[in-house]
């Protein structure tokens, strides 16, 4: 059976942004996309995590730097037919300060991370949605600012260009979805459908 990790933060992990739970299994873009390739002889892992970032500690929470995580789960799930990379929302918040430049440095480092694992493993890298204007407003994530909206914008064309330096396939999150209007961060469960379904069309043309 062929393996697909979905590496990713608090949108592959399903975080509802009304109750703050957790969407269902079947709700979640990556179990709706496992019911999709599971006759196909996909078995599809779940590693999303709240506040993951790519390159950067959560000094208030432990396990958050994606880099660090990464290459244990490459070596735990061996071998990968392929791995769908999609972060970078937790990036921009304030306390880091980092440029969309300096976030897709981070997710260079995720890229070579698994080229130096499985040099065969094929990479889907997927920009996230954008943050919601007022995302920082009471009531909202006073982790972020004006700026971090403007950033998570910068994202898309960021990731594009090392998809193609590095031979990877990509898709733009936000050319599809974009934040529920209840908390202006997360997907709603109709958006998880309609990224499912993306990410499916174009592991499906690229096999």
């Amino acid at each position: 059976m062929k393996q697909i990790l979905c590496f990713g933060d608090s949108n592959t992990y399903g975080y509802i942004p009304e109750t703050k739970g957790r969407y269902a299994f079947e709700e979640r873009w990556t179990g709706i996309l496992a019911k999709a390739l599971d006759k196909q002889g996909y078995r599809v892992i779940e590693e999303g995590l709240c506040g993951r970032t790519t390159v950067f500690e959560d000094e208030l929470r432990i396990g958050r730097r994606g880099a660090d995580l990464l290459p244990v789960l490459l070596e735990s799930h061996k071998p990968l037919d392929r791995i769908v990379l999609m972060l970078g929302t937790n990036d921009c918040k304030t306390v880091y300060g980092a440029s969309a430049e300096v976030i897709g440095r981070g997710i260079e480092k995720l890229i070579k991370q698994v080229r130096a694992v499985d040099p065969e493993t094929k990479i889907l890298l997927v920009s996230p949605i954008w943050l919601g204007e007022g995302v920082w407003e009471e009531g909202f994530d006073p982790e972020f600012n004006e700026k971090s909206v403007e950033t998570s914008k910068k994202l898309k064309q960021i990731y594009q260009k090392i998809a193609k330096e590095y031979g990877c396939d990509f898709l733009a999150a936000s050319d599809y979805v974009g934040p529920s209007e209840a908390d202006r961060e997360h997907l709603s469960k109709k958006s998880h459908k309609i990224l499912a379904e993306a990410i499916y069309g174009v592991l499906a043309q690229a096999s």
